[in-house]
């Protein structure tokens, strides 16, 4: 599947929904919020997106490079060699994209988006490098982004705030279910991607390292749920973030002193690259979110959620889960979007209730599919994503499936 393919289909979903309620519910608004829609959308990719990740861009990617000269990226690329070379069989020892790509998912792990992004274009970058076939996604690539769709997040410090500031009881109180949720999309990444590429799953090493990140994480969530409180989760997750953001820096910095590289200039010459980037985002990106913002103000995921309660009420399931279904339907497509919707959630039913509580769990569990894909692809001029959309729409129902399940099984 294309993405010209996807984008057309996201128009013509769009206004066949906004022509289904201009005829059947007199509805002759519906286009207005759509053209509306689009400008604002456009504006919106390019000043609240672009060009802030301009900024953040220049400022890690010229870190980077300090890192790189520093041999930090070259440290870390060996210390994960081992699993990496397992699922990225096509990325040759010792390889830069290797290091950015630990550098990548280590800010994920610890909800640092702002830093996540730069290391994840740079690993993008250094991917694309080895594709023998520049317009059409490798399956390092495809591996790369479709666990990165899985949002995997050790500490949702932003989700937990949101709902601080909503009153509930006890913000924390979904971060034992929102990691089980995400761990299960993020494993179910692994696994299906791996069987899809022919990677050997039963590998000593590969099950070893899968095995010590499960139990390493069992350990956390079981210390930090029985010996610590919500205000002690809470400060650790605050200090946990920021630290090791802070110990990156100056783990760079000291080493890059200790090689005696002229920190500065090689700062100025990673930073270069920032502006350039952002900009060879931007046609990407309007497309992309104008057409996410059709589908949104054309009222599709109302008809979406009806559905699925009707369905859901016919085979007799229990259908309190539904209302929060908007947060997981938008997250693939807009992760602001999602935000809005779980923070009317808990606006609407609660922070405290069953509905608020899972929209937290869904807005947590995974990412945003489309989006990463408009961004990362885009960012290197892939114009054939293969199967990636589809693993990684895969990777958000078991997300999805698992936020609903442990949400029954902590709060209902």
């Amino acid at each position: 599947m294309t993405l010209s393919y996807i984008w057309s289909g996201f128009f013509l979903v769009g206004i066949a929904a906004a022509l289904a309620q201009w005829l059947f519910l007199g509805d002759v608004e519906v286009f207005k919020r759509i053209v509306d829609g689009t400008f604002l959308s456009a504006k919106s990719a390019v000043m609240d997106v672009a060009l802030p990740l301009a900024g953040v861009m220049t400022f890690w990617l010229g870190l980077l490079r300090v890192g790189e000269k520093a041999g930090a990226i070259d440290w870390l690329a060996r210390m994960i060699a081992p699993f990496f070379s397992r699922i990225f069989p096509e990325v040759p020892k010792g390889h830069p994209a290797t290091g950015h790509m630990v550098m990548n998912f280590s800010a994920n792990l610890l909800g640092l988006d702002n830093a996540a992004t730069p290391f994840g274009l740079k690993s993008m970058e250094a991917l694309q490098s080895l594709n023998p076939n520049p317009d059409e996604a490798s399956n390092a690539q495809i591996m790369f982004l479709v666990l990165h769709t899985s949002g995997m997040t050790l500490i949702p410090i932003s989700i937990m705030a949101q709902r601080a500031v909503l009153g509930a009881h006890d913000p924390s109180d979904v971060f034992l279910p929102l990691l089980i949720a995400t761990y299960v999309a993020s494993l179910t990444a692994l696994v299906s991607v791996s069987i899809k590429q022919g990677i050997p799953l039963f590998d000593r090493v590969l099950l070893g390292w899968l095995g010590g990140i499960s139990l390493a994480i069992g350990a956390m969530v079981w210390y930090m749920s029985s010996f610590m409180s919500r205000s002690e989760i809470e400060l650790f997750s605050k200090i946990a973030s920021n630290g090791v953001l802070l110990a990156i820096i100056a783990a760079f910095l000291i080493g890059a002193m200790r090689r005696r590289v002229n920190i500065f200039d090689a700062f100025v010459e990673g930073a270069k690259g920032g502006i350039q980037t952002a900009l060879t985002i931007i046609p990407y990106l309007v497309g992309m979110l104008v057409a996410i913002s059709v589908l949104r103000n054309s009222g599709v995921l109302g008809f979406i959620v009806s559905g699925l309660t009707w369905l859901f009420t016919q085979l007799g399931f229990n259908t309190e889960f539904v209302p929060a279904l908007p947060t997981a339907l938008m997250k693939p497509i807009s992760g602001s979007g999602a935000r809005a919707m779980m923070i009317d959630a808990m606006q609407t039913y609660g922070a405290d209730s069953f509905v608020g509580r899972l929209a937290c769990v869904f807005q947590g569990s995974t990412d945003t599919t489309f989006y990463i894909v408009a961004l990362y692809f885009g960012s290197v001029g892939i114009k054939r994503p293969r199967y990636a959309i589809g693993y990684g729409l895969l990777t958000d129902f078991a997300g999805v499936a698992a936020s609903v399940g442990v949400a029954y099984l902590f709060f209902h």
